[in-house]
């Protein structure tokens, strides 16, 4: 048996000015790809080991990965699959996909969909199952090209592969019980706020995934997902959508309906109200007087590198400078130009340099000018480390090259890429103990959280005008579907 095993992954913001090159994947291809997923906590790892459980003849042309940032050129796109569209036309007997569902390029809104639109016309009948983020913006074009869907139940994401191996399968009944999946799609009209879907607290949608769970095994469903979508993609399908998987199409489309309709009876618990940034350093530090250890965590997630934001928006730092707060540390703040006018000043150096505030996005409000400082430089690094866990345990990043910039109130982490702040190592690395930080601010919404919050005292979020701001009047949208919730008022639905 020849089994394929894929993986291309890209969450779009079509706001942010990051650009998306060719290089930004990292793509590896054939065996590097096959050593890249074995072992991973991937959903292409749950395939590769799928294949190797059934001594099947495993074929892995991509496995590439690019974080969060905007559109990628079509011809990104075309070389990215044109090696993964080949080995499909070689003959396979079945075929794994470890995608996003909120890919987009210049010129396609719906790259998930338009890639398994083009497999499936090189293999119409070879069993095609596909494993999905939640965050993906879920298009009928996707559903009606493969056989079955599973995405992931977590945010931040553990359970990726989980969701792989769920995928395996479904895919398996087809192989050895004829099975023949039927599947619906829900797309109750809503963008949710991406704070919203945090899986590791009580709320709205750990209510909806409980409900999904549940229902899975019972009544011939095989499997449910609910997609919380990223609204920060002006395209026609962003939104909440829910994919339902069943041995009959009615058994998929009533589920399917059922928890639409649940998402939409709780769609005021999934808008995220951000509050005045001045009330939030107020918060800070109240929280920094209390007893305790560790610093004050403050989240600014606004300008979140893993969902496109620039990490050059200095809203945050320069309104804690502002009231006088020290003890900062701050990072990975993104300015490539500084790096390189540091780096050649060199360590012992006093500089007067303007920082941050330099990425412009279309569409969207301008940022303040660059934020002046005075400071000096304190270290230089190649700006790479080990990830110790527990996301992307053993992996080595490279945030470029990293300088570190002492000032008076804040020791600033500058570096020439954005980059999550997932690890101490983004910190030790370049010299810095982050865990002496009275106020730590942080650029990241959720990835940050499984490291850093049970070290400090207090956790706060903080409102910027980055471009992964909760404040969706900031953002220019044109394609996105209308009416939706909580942009428009929306009475009567379901019809």
């Amino acid at each position: 048996m020849r089994i394929l095993a894929a993986r291309l992954n890209h969450e779009t913001n079509t706001f942010s000015p990051v650009p998306t090159p060719l290089a930004s994947f990292e793509p590896k291809y054939d065996g590097d790809a096959r050593t890249f997923g074995t072992g991973s906590n991937t959903a292409f790892g749950a395939f590769v080991d799928y294949a190797t459980k059934r001594d099947a003849d495993l074929i892995t042309p991509l496995a590439a990965t690019a974080n969060p940032s905007g559109p990628c050129p079509d011809d990104v796109f075309e070389a990215l699959i044109a090696p993964l569209l080949r080995a499909v036309a070689g003959g396979v007997d079945v075929i794994l996909l470890d995608l996003h569902g909120a890919m987009v390029s210049q010129g396609h809104e719906d790259c998930e969909g338009e890639l398994l639109a083009r497999i499936r016309a090189l293999a119409p009948d070879v069993p095609l199952g596909v494993a999905l983020d939640l965050h993906g913006n879920i298009s009928a074009k996707i559903v009606e090209n493969c056989d079955c869907i599973v995405g992931f139940k977590t945010y931040p994401h553990i359970d990726m592969y989980a969701t792989g191996a769920h995928v395996t399968r479904i895919i398996e009944a087809m192989l050895s019980d004829g099975l023949r999946p039927h599947m619906a799609l829900s797309h109750p009209p809503m963008l949710p706020h991406t704070l919203k879907m945090n899986t590791e607290v009580d709320c709205a949608m750990t209510d909806l995934i409980a409900q999904a769970r549940a229902a899975e095994g019972k009544n011939g469903v095989l499997a449910a997902t609910v997609f919380g979508g990223f609204g920060l993609s002006d395209i026609a399908v962003a939104g909440l959508s829910i994919v339902t998987v069943a041995t009959a199409t009615d058994k998929a489309t009533s589920l399917a309906n059922e928890l639409a309709r649940s998402a939409w009876d709780r769609r005021e618990d999934f808008v995220y109200v951000e509050q005045p940034l001045a009330q939030s350093l107020q918060e800070a530090r109240s929280a920094a007087d209390q007893p305790g250890t560790g610093p004050v965590l403050l989240l600014d997630h606004g300008d979140n590198c893993m969902s496109g934001g620039s990490c050059d928006n200095m809203d945050v730092l320069a309104a804690a400078l502002a009231e006088g707060m020290d003890g900062i540390i701050a990072g990975p703040i993104c300015d490539p130009e500084l790096v390189a006018t540091l780096t050649q000043a060199g360590p012992g150096a006093t500089v007067d340099v303007t920082l941050g505030n330099k990425a412009i996005a279309k569409g969207f409000i301008a940022p303040q000018p660059p934020l002046p400082l005075r400071g000096k430089v304190t270290g230089c690094s190649d700006g790479r480390y080990v990830v110790t866990g527990p996301i992307y345990t053993g992996q080595t990043c490279d945030m470029g090259r990293a300088v570190v910039l002492q000032t008076p109130q804040a020791t600033i982490l500058i570096t020439e890429r954005p980059h999550e702040p997932w690890d101490l190592g983004v910190f030790t690395s370049a010299g810095i103990d982050p865990l002496k930080a009275r106020y730590l601010i942080l650029k990241s919404r959720m990835y940050c959280r499984p490291v850093f919050s049970p070290l400090s005292r207090a956790m706060i979020e903080c409102a910027s005008g980055g471009i992964t701001s909760s404040d969706y009047s900031l953002f220019s949208f044109e394609r996105l579907t209308r009416p939706i919730y909580p942009l428009d008022s929306i009475t009567g639905w379901p019809a």
